[in-house]
């Protein structure tokens, strides 16, 4: 062991939570706050620039590049899971979008935690105090926080016709979509600054790194909580840095306190591996058991998007654009001048929130489109002209779970999403799919003979539907809920509604794995709110 530093906060994870809790806990001088990161610094060119995170997915680099195991509902496909291992988290691989969800989702963790403090106006307020908003500062928006809200820099023509396309099928133009109601048909805003990619680390870390009370830690793996199993008080961590195995002591007797922020796969392992989780299956690894909670792990939800293709004729997309040496001669040109173009945009450009059916409550399917198509990521795009219109179900009531498997650090976990393992979300996904066709057949589109390339219209009744989600059907990386927060009688419930883990004094986990349910939209941005929710009630606010 090497010598022990005590710390008021330790944060594990410097992702999209533990960047901004850094940066909130050091505004008091006389708090002394450690952050752990297991991944390295994020001065890799790729994070930054926007179409880059075509290079970080999968890339150890930057990625933990988890899997699932094999899916019932993907027809026996095994997925690729990333989440980022590197300063900032998954904000320096995701796609960019700011997303807040609608009221429903905000309603639904006040009912599951009983705490008005998750309300959508209280939240809204937590969204304004962070963002920098590029617009005039409003009843929905806030100006001069850290976290960057742009237009994007680009836009297509197929892109454009789509979206008069979702208007004739009967979906609103929007021009914003954290209003609270997603219904609409617009282009995304991004998470972005001049081009650039905006990530945790650099909207809140770089500024709380100039502080002398702030320490940073890279490459570092946290192998277990310190948790005396007498009192059941959580007083550090126990951390392996270039072979060597070091503590980290909170002055808990002063209210300080560990803050687990490593995302809704990490902090499950580290749970799981200091003996907090179900005691049969910690049991079952040889692991002393500090607190039975079998809902660590637990209640894993994401979004399944189903990823449809459609040719096109007598219009022009990414595909043909970037598979001639001098399209990409043009495209890093424009980049290079001009900070836009292709190498500027996110994933995904342009949104579409809809119903699925009129039974729904409100806007249940998201869409990501895309001037482009591929087989998957990593590979190189259609040689045809084509874009993508990939549609997810944003309220699955499909539950996975994420559990060790091992006392390995390094060691992945045993990742099962579950997806479409309920009959709602099957019938969700067909219904999806017919609706995707009913905005490709409209008469903004037609000019340019739309084809379907995937999954193929040779699919119709509800189990060739149901079968084609499978076969198209991929995470849109949005793992959440696996410690979850509730009520005291939820035996589910592993946090209370102010994050603290059961059990366990002196522990919150602060990251998506807190949300009870899933939010309607991208969950960047809903995770760093959560952040914002326990620095206040740090600073007794």
């Amino acid at each position: 062991m090497t010598q022990v530093n005590t710390y008021d906060y330790i944060i594990i994870g410097a992702g999209s939570a533990g960047c901004m809790l850094a940066k909130r806990l050091t505004e008091n001088p006389q708090k002394k706050v450690l952050l752990i990161e297991a991944g390295k610094s994020d001065n890799y060119i790729w994070i930054h620039i926007p179409v880059g995170y075509l290079y970080c997915i999968d890339n150890p680099r930057a990625d933990w590049r988890f899997k699932t195991a094999a899916e019932k509902g993907l027809n026996g496909r095994s997925l690729i899971y990333p989440r980022g291992r590197v300063l900032g988290g998954c904000s320096s691989i995701n796609g960019m979008i700011y997303m807040r969800g609608q009221v429903g989702d905000y309603d639904s963790w006040v009912e599951a935690t009983g705490d008005d403090a998750w309300s959508w106006q209280n939240a809204l307020a937590r969204y304004k105090k962070f963002e920098d908003y590029h617009g005039a500062a409003n009843e929905w928006h806030g100006k001069g926080g850290e976290w960057t809200v742009s237009k994007q820099r680009l836009r297509w023509p197929i892109m454009d016709k789509f979206r008069e396309a979702a208007v004739e099928a009967g979906i609103p133009a929007s021009d914003d979509f954290n209003r609270g109601d997603n219904f609409g048909v617009g282009y995304f805003d991004v998470s972005q600054r001049a081009g650039l990619r905006l990530n945790t680390a650099k909207a809140f870390l770089k500024e709380a790194a100039k502080r002398s009370n702030l320490t940073v830690i890279t490459e570092a793996m946290v192998t277990k909580l310190k948790i005396d199993p007498a009192n059941k008080n959580c007083y550090g961590v126990e951390y392996r840095k270039d072979g060597i195995l070091s503590d980290a002591l909170c002055v808990i007797e002063q209210g300080g306190e560990v803050l687990l922020s490593a995302g809704s796969i990490g902090s499950v392992q580290i749970l799981e591996r200091s003996g907090v989780g179900a005691a049969a299956h910690l049991s079952a690894l040889g692991i002393p058991v500090m607190a039975d909670l079998p809902g660590v792990g637990e209640n894993l939800q994401d979004h399944l998007q189903l990823r449809m293709i459609y040719k096109v004729n007598g219009i022009k997309t990414l595909n043909t654009k970037a598979n001639s040496w001098f399209g990409k001669l043009m495209i890093g040109l424009e980049y290079l001048l001009r900070r836009s173009g292709p190498m500027s945009m996110a994933p995904s450009q342009l949104g579409a929130f809809a119903y699925s059916s009129p039974t729904q409550k409100s806007a249940n399917v998201e869409y990501h489109v895309q001037p482009l198509s591929l087989e998957k990521f990593g590979e190189d795009l259609h040689s045809f002209n084509a874009f993508t219109a990939s549609v997810c179900n944003l309220r699955p009531t499909s539950r996975g779970s994420v559990h060790i498997n091992s006392l390995d650090p390094e060691a992945p976990p045993v990742i099962c999403p579950n997806y479409l393992s309920t009959e709602e979300d099957r019938k969700i996904a067909a219904e999806s799919l017919r609706l995707t066709r009913k905005i490709v057949q409209s008469p903004a589109l037609k000019p340019y003979s739309p084809e379907e390339y995937k999954p193929g219209a040779q699919y119709q009744t509800e189990a060739e539907l149901v079968k084609a989600a499978g076969d198209i059907g991929t995470t849109i990386f949005h793992p959440v809920g696996t410690c979850k927060m509730g009520r005291v009688d939820d035996p589910m419930a592993v946090l209370d509604s102010q994050l603290r883990i059961r059990g366990i004094h002196h522990l919150r986990v602060v990251d998506a794995s807190a949300m009870p349910t899933i939010t309607s939209g991208n969950t960047a941005a809903p995770t760093m709110m959560i952040a914002e929710r326990v620095a206040e009630l740090l600073a007794g606010e």
